[in-house]
């Protein structure tokens, strides 16, 4: 099943995909295509019940009245070291909490430990620049050393990281303004 879903975020709308297993993509791009995997159904049933569930949970994250989306999710569309890297950092960087790319190399030990910092916090970002699934999978958690770090692409992506850290309290509040960033 495929649906979309308002959201507040500065990218607007998410997409996402589910099959029998859970959420198999989430993505913010308007066009949806740079990230739909091949084959995959894209028939639009947005009246089912798991769609309904998946909406709300998503919806009652946005509001900030649900710390988790506590939903199953089909790991399908990674494998190998994206695989373990994602489902580390799904399974050990909570709500409210960030990690830098390095830290993340590390915890998830996939990688020498001399290079957890340098090559292995590089393939990281990369790794998180191509996660399937927005926000269930906490991409957004993963910061540089040195500040925020990247979020895909897109002329929203980083607002919308700067947001969903905001919401999660990882990020102090600041006044919205059409001015250079201060940093």
């Amino acid at each position: 099943m495929r649906f979309s879903l308002d959201t507040p975020l500065p990218s607007g709308r998410i997409r996402v995909a589910a099959s029998e297993q859970g959420v198999l993509w989430a993505a913010f791009h308007e066009d949806d295509t740079i990230l739909r995997p091949e084959g995959l159904d894209l028939e639009d049933i947005s009246t089912d019940r798991r769609a309904a569930m998946v909406a709300e949970r998503y919806a009652d994250y946005f509001a900030g009245r649900r710390r988790g989306l506590d939903l199953p999710i089909d790991w399908s569309l990674t494998s190998g070291l994206q695989r373990r890297v994602l489902q580390c950092l799904y399974g050990t960087v909570g709500y409210g909490e960030t990690v830098t790319y390095g830290e993340l190399a590390e915890r998830c030990g996939a990688f020498d430990t001399e290079d957890a910092r340098g090559p292995a916090a590089r393939l990281v970002g990369t790794l998180m620049g191509t996660t399937p699934i927005a926000i269930l999978i906490p991409a957004h958690r993963v910061v540089a050393a040195d500040g925020i770090g990247g979020f895909g692409s897109g002329p929203d992506a980083i607002a919308t990281k700067r947001w969903l850290l905001t919401l999660e309290g990882s990020l102090a509040p600041t006044l919205d303004w059409d001015g250079p960033d201060p940093a």
